[in-house]
């Protein structure tokens, strides 16, 4: 197995955010354990802060276990996923969760 924050454990982990449909979110969680990293959800955030801005991997798709868009270092970017994800269809409730019932990404084994 890749060490933890190599790049092939980074490109893991886009593979699997590549494979997230529009309109669909996943959990940092999730994304760790179809990569391969049961338990390391912060090295999928570690890896989608860690991607160039030029980047198409969907990174706005990737949510928090409560169906929050998780705190950011950088002002504005948690607007700017909101933003995307609405853009996709997602929709948040009033305390500006995502029903993860209805939009969370179940993936075909």
């Amino acid at each position: 197995m890749a060490s933890h924050g190599s790049e092939s454990s980074y490109a893991r982990i886009y593979a699997v955010v590549c494979r997230i449909p529009r309109g669909r979110v996943a959990t940092y969680g999730q994304v760790a354990r179809l990569a391969g990293f049961p338990r390391h959800a912060r090295l999928v955030g570690y890896a989608l802060h860690a991607l160039p801005d030029t980047s198409r991997v969907p990174w706005q798709r990737v949510i928090n276990a409560r169906g929050q868009v998780s705190p950011r270092a950088l002002p504005g970017w948690e607007r700017a996923q909101v933003r995307l994800l609405e853009r996709e269809g997602v929709r948040f409730d009033v305390r500006s969760r995502i029903s993860l019932t209805h939009y969370q990404w179940r993936p075909r084994r």
